[in-house]
């Protein structure tokens, strides 16, 4: 009890808030994990999400070593200081988890998401879009006489601003992967 006989942090509405003002700040991490690139890995990892409530916002997973059969989870979640901790050291404990990686505080990292936009239209459309996916550097995957497939990579809002700018001509369905997350540091 403080001098003043008021327990600490018990009440929103006191002149005497004492609690942290960052204690329930949300923050948002990636966290790359390399296990073992065996069956049921994945549905583990995810299953300590799903069991203790966390969500994952994006997610990803490639094999990196073919000889080691080693393979890294890029996940992106959010949540307090204290949750991110919590989930950083329950990942540790599964058994094919070699290491963990919080990448947001390991320094410079490099992230890219991947993108497919299915876009249909006519005449002057088709021009703009075309026109559009070379200054946003999308690749087309897929023309026919009524629609292109773009894929792109970039940055979130880089995938949001051209999917705004392809709305009103014909942006008729998107298919995003998950982030893709590497350190920028030396090997």
């Amino acid at each position: 009890m403080s001098p003043l006989k008021i327990k600490k942090g018990s009440s929103r509405h006191s002149a005497y808030d004492l609690r942290d003002p960052n204690a329930d700040v949300i923050e948002t991490h990636t966290l790359g994990v390399i296990v073992d690139n065996e069956a049921g890995v994945l549905a583990r990892v995810i299953g300590l999400f799903s069991g203790r409530g966390y969500n994952i916002e994006s997610l990803t997973v490639a094999e990196i070593d073919h000889l080691g059969h080693r393979s890294r989870i890029t996940i992106v979640t959010t949540g307090t200081p204290q949750v991110i901790e919590q989930i950083k050291a329950q990942l540790g404990r599964i058994i094919p988890v070699h290491e963990v990686h919080d990448l947001t505080v390991e320094g410079p990292t490099v992230e890219r998401e991947l993108a497919l936009f299915k876009v249909a239209g006519k005449g002057d459309a088709r021009i703009e879009a075309l026109r559009l996916a070379e200054i946003f550097r999308a690749n087309v995957v897929d023309s026919t006489l009524e629609s292109f497939v773009f894929e792109m990579t970039g940055t979130s809002e880089k995938i949001d601003a051209f999917a705004e700018l392809m709305r009103p001509l014909g942006l008729s369905d998107i298919a995003r992967t998950g982030v893709a997350a590497l350190s920028r540091g030396m090997a």
